[in-house]
């Protein structure tokens, strides 16, 4: 059996030479004796693997020395709590609602505290980032939260909100090392793993250390406290440690592409690709305002949804898949990222002029 084009959203695709790495060490980790997945998390073995993940994530996003970061579990979705019950001192914080991630964020934060939605893009169905220059935020506002960058709909916010003086805190799971990043503008950056770099269950976090305190609101659980796996290194309980090590593969695997700077430019390319075909196509268009357009997430219609059905049928026949568009919108959705390569959304449009020209 050969690979397809595996264009879902989440589990996505690795790179191939991180899978082959991987199937290599399955049995023995490097004269271990053992696979990783066997190890003990309390082993030297697995500190070296945790460390150099830590240490190489660090160096291709240049995190400044006063943030920690954290390989914890629970996905994104956990962090929705998370962040309200370490952060919300004063009870309060605004969120931009921008799509389906960022709409559960706010709605668990009301669980915590009075949650200010301050800018939404819900009026047409998330298909634009909304104007965040001069957002009314609320002066005692504990943090302004976002979701950079919109899997379900395909936007990107392409200039990160003026917090006038808050917080920032950005859920970047699906552009997760995409492209560089200024960590010094978030208080806390985090993402699970399973879109852009890894398997599902990592979820990691970048937080800054005065943002990790023994002030977090009454009935906090010990497992969702940033202290509790700050002070343990991410090691105070049983971590993902397979996952963790194959993050660490794909950090490595960055490094060897050139870093941020070459994925952005790898992506940028990739991403041209398929918005200039919907942009000319007759049959096929994006859904989103192009300033905001994502370079991972690609939503795109025919307009019919019989037609919509039969791309995807015929696509997934000739080895493209997972191209249905998210059950809230229906349509297609290819997601390209960094270990999609460029081969795969050339031929997916050679494809796509394939089936326009004979429907």
């Amino acid at each position: 059996m050969s690979r397809v084009y595996n264009f879902s959203a989440g589990p996505a695709v690795l790179p191939e030479e991180v899978l082959k790495e991987a199937a290599e060490e399955m049995l023995d980790y490097k004269g271990s004796g053992m696979s990783v997945m066997e190890m003990s998390h309390r082993s030297k073995v697995y500190e070296g693997i945790i460390k150099a993940a830590e240490a190489d994530l660090r160096e291709l996003m240049n995190i400044p020395d006063n943030y920690k970061v954290l390989f914890l579990q629970g996905g994104a979705s956990q962090q929705f709590a998370m962040i309200p019950m370490n952060l919300m001192k004063k009870k309060k914080a605004a969120y931009i609602v921008t799509g389906q991630w960022a709409k559960k964020a706010f709605q668990e934060a009301q669980n915590y505290g009075e949650a200010v939605k301050v800018a939404s893009s819900e009026d047409e169905t998330f298909s634009y980032i909304p104007d965040c220059s001069d957002l009314d935020i609320p002066e005692d506002a504990d943090y302004v939260y976002i979701c950079e960058n919109n899997t379900i709909y395909g936007t990107k916010y392409k200039t990160l909100p003026n917090t006038k003086g808050h917080t920032l805190v950005a859920d970047v799971s699906s552009c997760f090392l995409s492209e560089p990043v200024d960590v010094s503008k978030y208080g806390i950056i985090y993402g699970g793993v399973q879109k852009n770099i890894g398997p599902a269950g990592v979820v990691i976090v970048i937080i800054r250390e005065d943002l990790i305190t023994e002030d977090t609101l009454p009935g906090t659980p010990t497992m969702l406290k940033y202290k509790t796996h700050a002070d343990a290194d991410s090691l105070y309980n049983t971590p993902p440690a397979y996952g963790i090590y194959i993050c660490g593969k794909v950090f490595q695997w960055l490094k060897k592409q050139g870093g941020l700077a070459a994925m952005k430019q790898h992506n940028e390319e990739k991403a041209k690709i398929l918005y200039d075909f919907l942009d000319e196509s007759k049959m096929f268009r994006g859904t989103v305002r192009k300033e905001d357009r994502s370079l991972m997430n690609v939503p795109f219609v025919t307009g019919d949804k019989e037609l919509d059905a039969k791309f995807v049928k015929e696509a997934e026949a000739a080895g493209f898949v997972n191209l249905k568009g998210h059950r809230t919108v229906g349509g297609m959705r290819a997601s390209i990222y960094n270990a999609m390569p460029k081969e795969g959304v050339e031929k997916l449009v050679a494809f796509m002029k394939k089936f326009e020209e004979e429907n």
